[in-house]
């Protein structure tokens, strides 16, 4: 991953900052522990969209959205903050959670990176 994406993808400031603070191992566990949740996260908001429920749309994207922050996934935390609040249809958040899974794909990756280079 090229620096530029990182910065685009990864609030490098927290990582670090979580990295002098907490070091190797309590990050890499709190990524571990995002990379298993996600599946959860993903899995609630198609469930919400299946039902056409946009309350339940808005909390498991704010669920997600939190979990991303706190992780530094910061342009995955931005997606998700507009996805929280769309006023898109089913057609449209359809599409929404197809891009939320390849954006968040990418993030992870990008976090990958970023961790394997300490």
């Amino acid at each position: 991953m090229n620096v530029n994406n990182e910065s685009i993808q990864l609030d490098n400031e927290l990582l670090d900052g979580y990295m002098q603070s907490l070091g190797y191992e309590i990050v890499k566990k709190m990524f571990v522990l995002y990379s298993q949740q996600v599946v959860i996260y993903l899995r609630d908001i198609e469930s919400s969209l299946h039902c056409d429920n946009t309350q339940l749309w808005q909390e498991h994207c704010h669920k997600m959205k939190g979990a991303a922050g706190s992780v530094g996934l910061r342009s995955l935390h931005s997606r998700l903050k507009l996805m929280e609040k769309t006023t898109e249809d089913i057609k449209g958040k359809t599409h929404q959670l197809v891009e939320l899974q390849i954006h968040n794909k990418q993030a992870m990756a990008c976090f990958n990176d970023w961790l394997e280079s300490y």
